[in-house]
């Protein structure tokens, strides 16, 4: 039963600043839509069930174990902000994910990174992890030049001037629009 307030806990805080940070990004409603899904009997009991001390995805710690995670398929497939979403295995294409989920999906890469190094996030952080998970990741090319542009902003100028509509949107139709 501890491992499952720990987790709503997390979950929690996380969706919290997601909130935020979404809010001064100009999607609110959207930022205090984010991770619904995690509260899915799927998601949720496959997180209690492998969650550890709060400092990392318990979806990845399953994977580890059993090589898959079923909450993690459920997951991706409901979340828009998931650039995995955004790929058609079929076609084998990497569409343009739309400027709304681009920028929550910023803002839950922030907020994750937060959370599970608490004291020890940096924006660096943030940039480092981006770089080892693109090169996994099927994304359009365009998507992958904002995210690699706006991230090591995030580290050079800091989130005051990277975490807002006007920089956001000018970033994403100089790169994705043009």
């Amino acid at each position: 039963m501890c491992k499952f307030f720990k987790h709503l806990g997390t979950v929690l805080k996380h969706k919290t600043v997601v909130f935020k940070h979404c809010c001064k990004c100009g999607i609110g409603w959207q930022g205090f839509w984010h991770d619904m899904s995690k509260f899915s009997i799927t998601e949720f009991s496959e997180s209690v069930k492998y969650y550890t001390n709060g400092t990392r995805s318990p979806l990845s710690i399953c994977r580890e174990k059993n090589g898959y995670s079923l909450a993690w398929i459920h997951h991706k497939g409901r979340n828009k902000h998931h650039l995995e979403y955004w790929y058609d295995e079929h076609n084998k294409q990497d569409m343009i994910v739309p400027y709304k989920y681009c920028i929550e999906g910023l803002c839950d890469r922030i907020a994750a990174n937060k959370i599970y190094n608490k004291k020890n996030y940096t924006a660096q952080a943030v940039l480092d992890y981006w770089n080892k998970e693109k090169l996994l990741l099927h994304v359009n090319p365009k998507i992958e030049m904002w995210f690699d542009k706006v991230l090591l902003d995030l580290v050079n100028l800091g989130e005051k001037l990277v975490l807002n509509k006007t920089y956001l949107s000018d970033q994403y139709n100089k790169i994705v629009n043009s």
